[in-house]
Order: structure tokens, then C-alpha cells, then sequence
């Protein structure tokens, strides 16, 4: 069975198991957004990813859409980014492939940071959320290292789903200084990113 088919199977019986787990994030109020600046550089990796799973990056362009916060897509949400920061072994591509950078799905259940991030992509798209709200980042960390995670765009501002925690954090909360990623209109596009804008207080 590949891992991908594992890791859905394994996420639906542990989502079963567990209906009512508690909320970790998503606290509603502050809605904070990353400041979107021009078209820039496409990560190698990216490219190199695309040339082994054109279906993962094929579709082009389409309107900018993002995902309606609702308290099961919040939930789920959670859920798929806690599973798969527990169900993948974080290995450097160095010791997994022998190369300093390569981005791929963990399909033998090991991989680095941003395979954390496109599996994370890759079933919550095949859970119907949609492609042009769920965008692999490229961030810097509080040593200056690159780091990949994945934004989740919603009605309800932007949320990080990172590897190095089960917590789901508006983008305003991280501790990371954010560079580039993908444009919400084409994932082969990627656009350079500034500090996140402050927050504003909605009502909901």
C-alpha cells in the first residue's frame, strides 16, 4: 500500500476515534494576514517536485479562493496537521537521499520540513478544501535557516501549519521572518511576503 493511501486510512480511523478532540487553535478574533508583495523566485525544489508529480502542480491558473472557517474545517484542519507531524519521521535530505534539498511526499514515512508541508497540502486537498487557499511557504527561523510550512488561507485570516508544533498559529504569532510562497492564483507562481499586517478585531 503507498503511504499516502496508508496515511489516509490510518488519519480516518484516528479521526474516528477521537470526534470530539478539543480545539488547539483557531482562536476567533484577530484576523492578521502576511503582506503579498510582487511575483519572485520559484524554489528549486518546487520545480524539481513538479517534474516527479505533475499532478500535484498541474491545473493552472484560477481565482483566488479561500477556505470558510468553520468549526469542522477548523477541526479537521488541526487534525490533519497534528497526524501528519506524528506520522512522518523528520529526516534531513541529506541523510534520506543524499542531497542537500529535496522536496517530496514522504511515502516511506520519513522526510524534512517542507514534505511535512506538501503532504499536509496534499490531503487537504483531497478533502476538498481548495487548492488556491493551501500554500507551501518558505520562511526564515530564528537562526536565519530556511524552514518550509504551509499557509492555510481563510475567511478568517491566515493560519501556519508547521511541522515543529501541533499548534495551528495565526501568522502573526510565529516566531519566523517570512520570505515567499505560492500565489493563490497559480501554485506555480510565488510571490515575496513582508512581515504580517496587524491584526484587525473581527466580530464573528
Amino acid at each position: 500500500m503507498r503511504f499516502s493511501r496508508f496515511l489516509a486510512l490510518a488519519f480516518a480511523l484516528a479521526t474516528a476515534a477521537f470526534p470530539g478532540a478539543p480545539a488547539q487553535a483557531f482562536q476567533r478574533g484577530d484576523v492578521a494576514y502576511a503582506s503579498v508583495g510582487g511575483e519572485t523566485s520559484i524554489p528549486f525544489g518546487w520545480i524539481e517536485f513538479c517534474q516527479r508529480y505533475k499532478g500535484e502542480c498541474a491545473g493552472g491558473a484560477m481565482q483566488a479562493a479561500d477556505v470558510n472557517l468553520t468549526d469542522s474545517a477548523r477541526r479537521e484542519i488541526e487534525q490533519v496537521n497534528s497526524f501528519v507531524n506524528h506520522a512522518v519521521e523528520a529526516v534531513s535530505d541529506m541523510d534520506h537521499w543524499g542531497v542537500v534539498d529535496r522536496w517530496d511526499l514522504p511515502m516511506d514515512g520519513k522526510g524534512d520540513c517542507e514534505d511535512y508541508a506538501l503532504m499536509k497540502r496534499k490531503m487537504l486537498i483531497e478533502r476538498g478544501y481548495p487548492r488556491q487557499a493551501l500554500l507551501i511557504t518558505v520562511v526564515r527561523d530564528e537562526n536565519n535557516e530556511g524552514h518550509a510550512i504551509l499557509t492555510v488561507k481563510t475567511n478568517a485570516g491566515e493560519f501556519i501549519l508547521d511541522n515543529l508544533t501541533d499548534e495551528v498559529k495565526p501568522v502573526d504569532r510565529i516566531a519566523y521572518r517570512l520570505v515567499k510562497r505560492q500565489s493563490q492564483e497559480d501554485p506555480n507562481v510565488w510571490v515575496a511576503l513582508g512581515p504580517a499586517a496587524a491584526p484587525v478585531y473581527a466580530s464573528r
